[in-house]
């Protein structure tokens, strides 16, 4: 336990009143140098191939620009797809499969042959932009990790040798497990029987100016610590200060997980005296089926982690430790594969099907071009179930008080009244203070009783605000659910409501106060 040290009162109202509403303070934060990526910050999907009836190359590669995406990482180097790729703006990291690590760190000529077989061959037609060698290799393969340096650097030297080291980076993925203690993040640690491979790994990608490749799964981190690690934090939902995870060593905010992640690998690397290399992560995302382990898989959760985590870093929101660094992220995955073995989550984690068909419809409007698959024309901001009646009857009032929406249909005899209960009247009033504060994410919270929604929950009669069919009143509403099966989904804004930061502030001042009282009291004993 850390030696503590006694501070004058005067010091705790300080520190309390800095946990109540600083966002950061940079004061208590070391400094770590870190090469600034040239480009800009992306997001990229990983493409599995364990997939009933997979699209054919040509397919494939017309279905990626479909989409727009232009960021693949591939498990292996297949040569049909990276001819398939040719010609194209589509960037790809290519792979060394675990079982070849061996053969590979035990002689450079087999390296060179790797190299010129799947990399020289093909390039700068097909444009590959790094090598990843295996996949958390120090987990999963511990016997192999006296290769994975030798592997690595008989593959650069190969690169040299064919004048691509400056355009081509290696590296290797990491699991998240290689970090003890990961949270606060300043405590973040290596694990220390790997930090001789890790040492001399941090020191190449130095050198070379590469990123350590990191596969950060905020739900893992959520599923063994439940009851610690609150679901919100995890889908990067909007948190009120008292939510946030503080860092008690910097006095970093954290409010998102997958945030701690990233600051605990820098941390880490910091404790090994590596202070440039970047950090890229490799796999990260949120299956949207499960088995009955498992509740939180639900497409609810997927397209919630995902679409946000996509605008997280198109809005370069950076790190609390680094707010100047956006690292870029790959998606696991962009298809279900429907072939891996149980439990059945391992077969649910693409963002669409093997027949191409979405497995929900992500919502990143406003985030660039990055993946047609975002139907989020028309949204619509409703009342979560499982609310108390006294809880959704205050933030009712507020909508129809201080908020000003319109509540005038949910009168007695108008065409909203019915059906008659808290839940369904509160509904319109969030609609309707939502829509006039033009659909802005953050204006859907409420204290966390309301939710964005792209199904339509205008019925009979009652034409809900945000409904397109508003300008004719006459037809009838039934069930006016997108005819493109868009599931409910909710939504990170980047403020909390007018009504949960008053409500927020006037708490922390109150209880500033009255610390302040209680210690003048003390002092005067």
């Amino acid at each position: 336990m850390a030696n503590t040290k006694k501070f004058p009162p005067f010091f705790f109202f300080v520190l309390f009143c800095c946990c109540c509403f600083s966002t950061s303070n940079s004061n208590f934060v070391p400094e770590i140098k870190v090469q600034q990526d040239k480009d800009e910050p992306y997001v990229g999907v990983n493409i599995g191939t364990d997939v009933s009836n997979l699209l054919s190359p040509a397919d494939l590669v017309a279905f990626l620009q479909l989409q727009k995406i232009t960021h693949i990482r591939l498990y292996d180097a297949d040569p049909d797809i990276l001819k398939a790729l040719a010609k194209t703006k589509i960037r790809v990291i290519i792979s060394v499969p675990n079982n070849q690590i061996l053969a590979i760190g035990s002689s450079n000529t087999t390296a060179a042959a790797w190299i010129g077989r799947n990399v020289a061959a093909y390039y700068p037609g097909t444009l590959i932009t790094a090598i990843a060698v295996g996949d958390e290799i120090l987990t999963t393969v511990p016997s192999s990790a006296p290769l994975l340096m030798p592997a690595i650097e008989s593959l650069y030297s190969a690169l040299v040798a064919a004048n691509l080291h400056n355009q081509i980076k290696i590296s290797t993925p990491n699991a998240a497990s290689i970090i003890l203690d990961p949270f606060p993040p300043s405590q973040a640690f290596f694990n220390q029987s790997m930090s001789s491979v890790l040492s001399q790994l941090l020191q190449f990608l130095s050198r070379t100016q590469s990123p350590l490749m990191m596969n950060l799964y905020p739900y893992y981190v959520f599923m063994q610590n439940k009851g610690v690690v609150p679901i919100d934090n995890s889908l990067f939902k909007p948190l009120t200060p008292s939510k946030e995870m503080v860092d008690p060593n910097t006095l970093l905010h954290y409010t998102n997980v997958l945030d701690a992640m990233i600051d605990s690998v820098y941390f880490s690397m910091k404790n090994l005296n590596s202070t440039d290399v970047v950090v890229l992560v490799t796999e990260s995302g949120w299956p949207s089926k499960g088995g009955s382990k498992e509740p939180y898989a639900t497409i609810d959760n997927a397209d919630t982690y995902n679409s946000n985590l996509i605008k997280h870093i198109i809005d370069r929101s950076g790190t609390p430790l680094h707010p100047e660094i956006t690292s870029s992220v790959y998606i696991y995955e962009l298809f279900n594969e429907d072939l891996r073995s149980p439990p059945l989550s391992e077969a649910n984690w693409g963002l669409f099907h093997g027949n191409s068909t979405p497995v929900y419809l992500l919502h990143v409007s406003g985030s660039g071009t990055f993946l047609a698959n975002d139907t989020t024309n028309q949204t619509y901001c409703i009342a979560m179930d499982g609310i108390d009646k006294k809880t959704m009857q205050a933030a009712l009032d507020w909508a129809c008080g201080p908020g000003r929406a319109n509540c005038s249909e949910i009168q007695p005899g108008e065409s909203c009244y019915q059906p008659n209960d808290v839940k369904n009247h509160a509904s319109y009033a969030f609609d309707s203070y939502y829509q006039k504060e033009g659909a802005s994410p953050s204006s859907c919270d409420f204290k966390g009783v309301a939710m964005i929604t792209t199904t339509d929950p205008s019925h009979g009669s009652c034409i809900f605000p945000g409904s397109k069919k508003v300008s004719n009143k006459t037809s009838e509403v039934a069930n006016a659910t997108q005819a493109s099966g868009a599931n409910t989904i909710r939504f990170v804004g980047a403020q909390t409501s007018k009504f949960d930061k008053n409500v927020d502030v006037l708490f922390g001042v109150a209880l500033c106060l009255l610390y302040y009282s209680l210690i003048q009291v003390q002092l005067s004993y």
